[in-house]
């Protein structure tokens, strides 16, 4: 195997949640564009419908099913599964968060983050690593943030800090544990991103996201992806249990 051959996902069979838009859209296209079949796991019909469309029209792979992982997250991967005809790969992206300051945050936007971002992670990363350890091994790569490591400014936000640390050690716990297993599970810790849960556009917000980056900008969705299947390739095939941090240097400060 040459070297490039190493980042090679062909025949690979890819599941990623929230994959229907922002960085879950790039995250399949990239595994897709990998040789990766992939199936999408998202709420939203008509934008599942809408992404399937475009990437087909691409020439890629990409299918999707309509779930609400908070409710059901087992039996969508169980689904996923079936269709894809085993799993070699899981891409935990789904996601949610609010800028609210603590004295304001409701046991609602509370429960909605925690949920999402890792209830759901964690029963799905259950259901997929089942399969996996039936079939030899894969890897599941999880989206964390810098969220997770620093304290975001000027907003506050500090349910989605945490669940975000929960992802990142959780990330940790399962790769020590389902190593043996062939399982490498990794995760990414993406600055900030223009995407529609991170408004970079806004004023308010350039002096601390971009000003405060040693790059000096945002990124976009396709330059975390490479990322992603790099971590799900065989090019990191001694790679768990790692936070790679994709900020531009934000978190350098």
């Amino acid at each position: 195997m040459t070297v490039l051959q190493s980042f090679s996902l062909a025949g690979r069979k890819a599941l990623v949640t929230g994959g229907n838009q922002g960085l879950g859209r790039a995250f399949s296209a990239a595994l897709a564009e990998a040789g990766a079949r992939v199936v999408i796991v998202a709420r939203d019909a008509d934008r599942n419908a809408a992404t399937v469309s475009e990437l087909s029209r691409q020439g890629l792979d990409v299918s999707a099913i309509g779930a609400d992982i908070t409710q059901d997250a087992e039996a969508a991967t169980e689904q996923a599964v079936a269709e894809l005809g085993g799993l070699d790969i899981l891409v935990n992206n789904a996601g949610v968060g609010y800028h609210n300051e603590s004295w304001n945050v409701t046991d609602e936007e509370w429960d909605s983050v925690f949920d999402v971002n890792v209830r759901a992670l964690w029963h799905c990363s259950r259901a997929g690593g089942r399969h996996m350890a039936q079939s030899g091994g894969g890897a599941i790569v999880n989206v964390g943030s810098i969220s997770g490591l620093i304290v975001n400014r000027p907003q506050w936000q500090p349910a989605y800090n945490a669940s975000k640390a929960a992802v990142h050690q959780l990330t940790k716990s399962l790769a020590a544990e389902w190593a043996g297993l062939g399982i490498r599970v990794n995760a990414i810790a993406p600055g900030y991103v223009k995407t529609a849960m991170a408004p970079v556009d806004r004023p308010e917000f350039r002096r601390h996201w971009i000003e405060d980056t040693p790059q000096q900008r945002y990124a976009r969705p396709e330059e975390i992806a490479p990322s992603v299947v790099f971590l799900a390739s065989e090019a990191a095939s001694f790679i768990t249990g790692s936070v790679l941090v994709i900020d531009g240097g934000y978190t350098l400060w």
